[in-house]
């Protein structure tokens, strides 16, 4: 097997071919596919069709899968996989797009790191392109590892130990989705280091996004301008990937150094089935 990288744009993200990864991978092909994801951040793959155990196979030589939890608003709650789609999981008919769980799906399209309010962060996501839109429907990708790079020496240090609150509700209430009492009773915002390292090559980035709440011990105003000012670092446009999704495309993604967005399509004429499974990085941060 002949692994080609190549990269997407000058500053991260890069295109994989040469590699079946939805049949069983040989070691050295998974080392340089890890390689290169602690390079690239977000890596591409085409025509590399996925049954769900398929997915399942792939995911798993990055780490231990999340569960999703039981919910009325994730589509494929219950299960290793959160299914960004407007297909009933039951069914197979659209969702009305006034549909509660069709709200929940609209901070999406926000700037996020995925799981960052868990107790345990993600490593990674792997997202498989099912059924896609005949337009619309990107996702697009930012660089949180450029944003900690374009921050001065005095900068750095001044973050390097800060600690951030991460939150669900919170985040769904940028777009005015609230939880039930109920679900909210089943999470609390969690605290995590700002400053991430990859362990592979020492870089750093930061982990921001429309999850991250608050700095502990700031005041407000401060805290949200250090947060809103680090998201515009990393998604300056010579720092940002957009991608088209073609049906049998698959992408993983660095949680801890790269956010992503979903984008708009017409979700009450065209179809769409994303499914997702997202690797648990194994370990709390320390606090």
């Amino acid at each position: 097997m002949s692994l080609t990288i190549t990269p997407a744009t000058p500053v991260f993200c890069a295109r994989v071919s040469g590699a079946h990864i939805n049949k069983p991978l040989d070691d050295a092909a998974f080392t340089a596919i890890r390689a290169a994801f602690d390079e690239h951040l977000v890596l591409i793959f085409s025509d590399q069709p996925m049954t769900d155990e398929q997915q399942i196979g792939f995911s798993e030589r990055f780490g231990p899968l999340e569960g999703t939890a039981k919910s009325g608003v994730n589509p494929g709650a219950g299960t290793p996989f959160a299914r960004q789609s407007n297909l009933d999981i039951s069914s197979g008919a659209v969702i009305p797009a006034d549909d509660r769980r069709m709200f929940y799906q609209k901070a999406n399209m926000l700037w996020h790191a995925d799981s960052s309010f868990k107790a345990i962060p993600s490593l990674c996501s792997v997202l498989t392109a099912r059924v896609v839109p005949p337009q619309g429907g990107a996702t697009e990708f930012a660089s949180a590892r450029a944003a900690y790079a374009s921050l001065s020496a005095k900068e750095k240090a001044e973050i390097e130990d800060l600690v951030v609150e991460y939150d669900l509700a919170y985040s769904r209430g940028l777009v005015g989705f609230t939880f039930t009492p109920e679900e909210l009773a089943r999470m609390a915002p969690v605290r995590h280091r700002l400053v991430r390292t990859n362990k592979a090559n020492g870089l750093k980035s930061v982990m921001i996004g429309a999850h991250a709440k608050c700095v502990v011990g700031w005041p407000e105003d401060a805290s949200r301008t250090l947060l809103d000012d680090l998201l515009a670092r990393a998604t300056r446009p010579e720092n940002t990937y957009r991608h088209e999704w073609r049906e049998g495309d698959v992408i993983v993604w660095d949680n801890q150094a790269a956010v992503h967005r979903a984008t708009e399509y017409d979700t009450t004429r065209h179809q769409r089935l994303m499914q997702r499974t997202t690797i648990s990085s194994g370990a709390a941060t320390a606090l």
